[in-house]
C-alpha cells in the first residue's frame, strides 16, 4: 500500500531552498547490507563488533581485523542502491540546494548518482594507511594481511572511523554548516543516538529548520520532528518524491 505523505510535508518540500538529509544503516539494510551488529553472523559471531572496530584491536590483531573488513566489503560489493537511495538522487535533482550526510561507510549513495554527500564515518571501499593517515590507492600484493603502505612499509587500514577515534573534522564541520543553514532537514534511518550526528537535527531545529523524520521505529528525535513518518525508507521516500512532483504546481522549482 502506498504510504500518505502530509500535504503540509509536500508544502514544505516545494518551499525548500536547501534540503539536508542525514541517513542511518537503516537505508542501507534495505539493500540488504547488514547493521554493524547484525554483521556477526556465522565465522564471526564469537567476536563483538568493538572488539574488530579500534586502534587497539588493529594493533593486537591486523590480519583479524583486515578480513572481517574484507568480508563486509564483499557484503557491500554485492548490495545495491534501493527506491530510497534513488529518490534521494531525484530530490538533489530537484531542489534548489541539496546536502547528503550519511552514517553509513557502504557508498551506496554515490552508486546511485548522489553527488554532494558528506561522509562522517568513511567509505569501505576505501584504503588508507594506519601509520600515516594517508588514503592508498593501490599497493604491491604480496600475500601480507594486511597489505603494506607502498610509501612506508606500514599496515593498510579501512578508511572507516573506529570506536575511539574522532570523525573526519571537514567532514563534520560540512555537515554542522549544512545542518545549520537548511530549511528542511530529513532524519532517515537512523537511531538518533550516535553523537555526533544525533546532534545534527537539532542544530537545525535551533535555526527554526522543519525536521522530518523517517524510520520503522520511534527514536529519541521523534517527540521534536514536524513529521514522523514510520515505514521503509524505499517506500516512503519514493512517494514523497512523486506527492510533490504530481501536485498542481508541477515540478519542485
Amino acid at each position: 500500500m502506498k504510504p500518505e505523505i502530509p500535504l503540509e510535508l509536500t508544502a514544505s518540500l516545494r518551499a525548500a531552498r536547501h534540503v539536508v538529509a542525514l541517513t542511518g544503516s537503516g537505508i542501507s539494510a534495505e539493500s540488504g547490507v547488514p547493521t554493524f551488529r547484525d554483521a556477526q553472523t556465522g565465522l564471526w559471531a564469537q567476536y563483538r563488533p568493538e572488539d574488530l572496530a579500534t586502534p587497539e584491536a588493529f594493533r593486537r590483531n591486523p590480519q583479524l581485523v583486515w578480513e572481517w573488513y574484507a568480508w563486509r566489503r564483499q557484503l557491500v560489493a554485492e548490495a545495491q542502491p534501493n527506491p530510497g537511495h534513488l529518490a534521494l538522487v531525484e530530490l538533489e535533482r530537484r531542489v534548489p540546494q541539496f546536502t547528503l550526510i550519511t552514517q553509513n561507510v557502504d557508498g551506496l549513495h554515490q552508486r546511485a548518482g548522489s553527488r554532494n554527500v558528506i561522509e562522517l564515518h568513511g567509505n569501505i571501499a576505501r584504503t588508507k594507511c594506519f601509520n600515516e593517515d594517508l588514503i592508498v590507492e593501490s599497493w604491491t600484493q604480496t600475500g601480507d594481511l594486511p597489505p603494506c603502505c607502498p610509501r612506508c612499509g606500514g599496515p593498510l587500514r579501512p578508511d572507516v572511523v573506529w570506536f575511539s577515534e574522532p570523525l573526519p573534522p571537514h567532514a563534520l564541520q560540512a555537515a554542522w554548516q549544512a545542518a545549520a543553514s537548511c530549511d528542511l532537514f530529513f532524519s532517515i534511518g537512523t537511531s538518533s543516538l550516535v553523537e555526533p550526528a544525533a546532534s545534527l537535527p537539532y542544530v537545525a531545529l535551533r535555526n527554526r529548520a522543519t525536521v522530518v523524520e523517517v524510520n520503522t521505529h520511534p527514536t529519541p528525535l521523534t517527540p521534536y520532528a514536524a513529521f514522523s513518518l514510520r515505514g521503509a525508507a524505499g517506500l516512503i521516500l519514493p512517494a514523497l518524491v512523486e506527492e510533490s512532483l504530481c501536485s498542481k504546481r508541477g515540478n519542485f522549482l
